[in-house]
Parts: structure tokens; sequence; C-alpha cells
């Protein structure tokens, strides 16, 4: 029988982190209090092992969420059905609590050979028609598969489309409409954008993207940290929340509530109170959201 987990325990809402190989040992020997630990789901996809028992004792004592990175939901070449029955697999063993995915494209046929290339990486989708009937298709094939909704995420990219047409909050409120999906809103990832963008305010540019979001469509919440390297942005998840991130954080609390919120940090992993520290901030934002408007706490 599953434990209630520190956070159902003390009946309230706490962010979670992500659970990295580095901190295994000490989160499971040590137990902090946490809303919920987020893993990528493709490493868990051998039947059996060490990484998949540690992710089965981690499920005992808390919620988990399972966070991929090669879904490709915005591949015209469609979704890789190998992928998708091991993640099939995987959710049915571990039932988390949540399961999502990247607004990316990452499969393409081959030029010149038969078959789909599957790149490394989370590549940007033009925001048209044409890519989120793309994306609506694949979600809703996952979906179906899993027999429960997904939250999509947006991306940090690096480049644009010239032939975008739709502003991306009215993007993802058109995928979820139509597919019944939720987003899993990435305020690192915006923020990032917006100063790669060149936004003269940052904070203001990010803030109206939270508000042009609907109500009820945003399921989890990232955050993480960027660094600088020249002239461009990255969001390489390798150090401390930036306080305008924060800024932009608060301001999504107070739209939408006190939802999931996770942590990320996957390289230049900390010790791990450095991680519970930056997690338990979010949590204190989160308790001070709820206490201001206690309507507005999320399940």
């Amino acid at each position: 029988m599953r434990q209630t987990s520190p956070s159902s325990a003390a009946g309230a809402a706490r962010a979670g982190i992500g659970l990295r190989q580095p901190h295994y040992q000490e989160v499971l020997e040590s137990a902090p209090p946490l809303g919920f630990v987020e893993v990528h789901s493709e490493n868990f996809f051998a039947e059996g092992g060490a990484a998949l028992a540690v992710l089965a004792q981690a499920r005992e004592r808390y919620d988990v969420s399972l966070h991929g990175v090669g879904l490709a939901l915005g591949s015209a070449a469609g979704v890789d059905p190998w992928h998708l029955e091991r993640l099939a697999r995987l959710v049915q063993r571990i039932e988390p609590a949540r399961v999502s995915d990247h607004a990316c494209f990452a499969r393409a046929p081959r030029s010149a050979a038969p078959g789909v290339l599957h790149a490394n990486d989370l590549l940007p989708i033009a925001f048209t028609p044409a890519s989120l009937a793309i994306l609506c298709d694949n979600v809703s094939q996952v979906q179906e598969r899993l027999r429960r909704p997904i939250l999509v995420e947006n991306l940090s990219a690096y480049l644009s489309f010239a032939d975008d047409a739709i502003a991306e909050p009215d993007y993802f409120a058109a995928l979820c409409q139509r597919t019944g999906c939720g987003m899993l809103l990435d305020v690192n990832n915006i923020m990032v954008n917006a100063l790669n963008a060149g936004a003269s305010d940052p904070v203001a540019h990010c803030v109206a993207f939270v508000d042009a979001l609907p109500q009820g469509i945003v399921g989890e919440i990232h955050l993480a940290g960027y660094c600088e390297a020249d002239r461009i942005v990255i969001d390489d998840h390798g150090s401390r929340v930036r306080p305008d991130v924060w800024a932009v954080y608060r301001h999504a609390l107070r739209r939408f509530g006190a939802l999931p919120t996770l942590v990320e940090w996957d390289t230049d992993l900390p010790p791990l109170p450095v991680l519970l520290g930056e997690a338990e901030q979010a949590s204190s934002l989160m308790a001070a959201c709820t206490a201001a408007h206690p309507s507005t706490l999320a399940a």
C-alpha cells in the first residue's frame, strides 16, 4: 500500500523537484516534504533495473509527474509507436499524477532512405493553423493510448518562423480546447524567449503572456534558472531561479492559483539542500497566494 506523501500529510500545497540520479539516495532516505517529484519518462522505459526500482520507491513516498522529452508532439511524421507504447506501460506501472511533454518536433522522414529520423533535440514549431492541426492530432493519439489528458509545455526557442500566424498563448488555448489536454506553463521559457527577443520590459512581456492564457488550461508550472552566453540567453536549468522569473511566477499564482509547481535543475546539480531551498521558496509563495485568495487553491 502506498504511503501518504509528506505534502498530503501536511495538508498544504508544496512545490516539487526534478528527481535526478545524484540525489536518489538522499531523497529516499530523508523523505523531505515535497508536493511531488518529477522524472524524465524516457529514463525509465526499461522493463526492470535499478532506475525503475528507485522510481517505484519514490512513488511510495510521493506523487510522481512523468515529464517526457521524446514524444515530439509537433512532428508531421507522427508519434513513434514504440515510444508511445513504452510510455503507456510506464504510466500503467507508476500511476503518475501528471504526464507531460513539449510542443516541439524532432521526427522527420529520411531523405535518402526509408524510415524516420529522430533528432535528439526539442526543435521549435511554427505557430500556424497547419502545425496546430498536426499537434492536435498527435496529442489526441497520445491521450487515447494513455487514457488520460496530458500537459503540453511551451518551449524555449532560439528562432521563430516567418509564417507564424497565431500568438503563442492563443495557440495553446486552441490546442487545449480542441484536444482536452492541459498546458504545462514553463515560466523560465517565456522569460528566456522574451530576453532573446529583446523585449524592453521582459517581466511585463511575460506577464502579458500569462494574462493571455485562458483560466483553467494550466495544470503545472515549471521554474528554472537560465544563463547568459555572449548575446543569447540559454535555458540551461543549471542555476537558481532568477528574480525576474520569480516575479512572473508570483503573477501566475495570483492569476491561476496555487498550481503544482516544479523547480527544474538538470545541469551543474547543487547539493540537495540548495534545490530544496528553491522548492521551499516556491512553496512559500504558493502558501501566501492561498492565504490571500483561498478560493484560488488548485486541485
